[in-house]
């Protein structure tokens, strides 16, 4: 779950819509060679489908001990662990997309390589970026070159549906973001600007006094949908 805290309210986006909207943002992407790439449809599965693990815990907010709702950076360990080897089996039907989302767990994790409690995933996930690559037939600099626009689909989504105005970086473009317009440089959208749009549920901003507490906050709450925009410069 991505949650934004408002004044008096929280605004709660499920992960897969937020994975939804990377794919969006990424039909349109006409730089680099995605727009041509033979492997575009998996690319885009893998952006569209990159947190589908999150289907399950995300029918809810998750409640930490100290009555907070949850977002995807402080879930669980077990929950954050588990939704990557479900999310890339769920594509075993396009190894090539089943093998980028497993690059996808690796690399958001690898602040964590060498710690001894994250070694069992990051062998887990290894293996299952291995196993399906080498069903793709297809070799380990390919995969890191796809990966990017993955990447970029996924920070993309994430600075809009979090409302980041820090600037964010990856494979040679830069992303900023007032709250409701994106700006990417160099411009990946040959001058277009694409609309955003993702549905949103908005809950009192309090403590909750366990999961039963926030699933009947989550069943009531008024329903939102978060407009915007993002192109290669500021639109005048």
């Amino acid at each position: 779950m991505i949650v934004r805290a408002t004044g008096d309210s929280l605004l709660l986006i499920r992960q897969p819509d937020h994975a939804a909207l990377a794919r969006t943002v990424m039909e349109r992407w006409a730089a680099g060679d995605l727009a041509r790439s033979p492997r575009r449809d998996s690319i885009l599965l893998a952006v569209g489908q990159h947190d589908n693990g999150w289907h399950a815990p995300d029918t809810a907010p998750l409640v930490l001990p100290d009555g907070a709702v949850a977002d995807f950076i402080s879930a669980p360990l077990e929950v954050r662990r588990g939704v990557w080897p479900r999310g890339a089996a769920s594509l075993a039907n396009d190894p090539w997309a089943a093998a980028l989302v497993a690059q996808h767990a690796v690399f958001v994790f690898s602040r964590f390589e060498g710690d001894p409690d994250w070694a069992p995933f990051f062998s887990q996930m290894t293996d299952l970026r291995e196993r399906y690559r080498s069903l793709a037939g297809l070799p380990f600099d390919a995969l890191e070159q796809d990966y990017d626009y993955v990447r970029l689909g996924d920070l993309i989504s994430l600075a809009f549906c979090n409302r980041w105005t820090d600037e964010q970086n990856h494979a040679g473009y830069a992303i900023t973001g007032d709250g409701t317009h994106l700006a990417i440089q160099p411009d990946p959208f040959a001058g277009a600007t694409i609309p955003l749009e993702i549905a949103a549920r908005c809950l009192p901003n309090r403590r909750y006094a366990d999961a039963a507490d926030a699933r009947q906050a989550w069943e009531g709450a008024r329903a939102v949908t978060v407009i915007g925009s993002v192109s290669g410069a500021r639109p005048t």
